[in-house]
């Protein structure tokens, strides 16, 4: 089954962009995803093809126009999951990405000038509302390139070993562990000798306790969610026994 992305945009030509190259550009090529980059200005309706309008109550900037959204919403005719790139909207994780990559396709909804009219999000309720993060972009295509390149590269036969999608930071709820390779000594610094033991078991005991302790220092938000679910699951064993 091909995975069916649309892209509903104020600039088609900025896609396949990156998306181009690469695995998912091979991908691409092979026909496991499509790629159909809409122009929301073929939904206006008057001859200069306005999409947007100064905010009501006044303010800077424009807002995109409901009418306009709401067409071009309409012509997504299908039960692919719809999102809009917004910095107001909830950030995506890895695993809401895996959920998306497991299922026929996305549309995005790329948002410009000073964001949508709400009530689009009124009229269609079904409409994720999401984020790459706490910081603000010029539109939504940078946005919508990285989620789809992150749903991409995990439709099957796109990366070329099982376990590359699964052994990766947000995989488990930790960052990923340090990685190293040849040379074995660079610039008097060494590869850890634990990784050149052939050890499997401790290899991985290793790795689990850097994936933790980092995890616990760059990232607290996720070790404390991590710690949570650990807690939860062990308590449930407890229950079972």
């Amino acid at each position: 089954m091909t995975f069916a992305a649309t892209v509903l945009t104020l600039y088609p030509e900025m896609f396949p962009g990156s998306l181009g190259h690469s695995l998912a550009g091979r991908a691409l090529e092979r026909g496991d995803w499509s790629l159909d980059a809409v122009q929301l200005r073929d939904f206006a309706t008057d001859k200069h093809r306005n999409v947007d309008d100064t905010p009501a109550g006044g303010g800077a900037g424009m807002v995109l126009r409901a009418d306009v959204l709401g067409a071009a919403i309409s012509s997504i005719r299908d039960d692919r999951p719809i999102l809009a790139m917004t910095p107001r909207g909830q950030p995506i994780t890895q695993q809401r990405i895996r959920e998306i990559a497991g299922g026929p396709g996305v549309a995005i909804l790329c948002g410009r000038f000073e964001g949508y009219d709400e009530r689009i999000f009124e009229a269609y309720p079904q409409i994720e509302q999401v984020s790459l993060g706490d910081i603000v972009l010029s539109g939504g295509e940078p946005a919508a390139l990285a989620i789809l390149d992150a749903c991409i590269r995990l439709l099957p036969g796109v990366m070329g070993g099982a376990s590359s999608g699964v052994e990766e930071s947000f995989e488990g709820g930790l960052l990923e562990y340090p990685q190293y390779t040849r040379p074995s000594e660079w610039e008097g610094r060494t590869i850890p000798e634990v990784l050149r033991s052939g050890d499997h078991a401790k290899i991985a005991a290793w790795r689990k306790a850097r994936s933790e302790n980092d995890t616990r220092l760059r990232r607290p938000d996720l070790w404390e969610r991590y710690c949570d679910a650990r807690d939860q699951s062990a308590s449930g064993a407890r229950h079972e026994d």
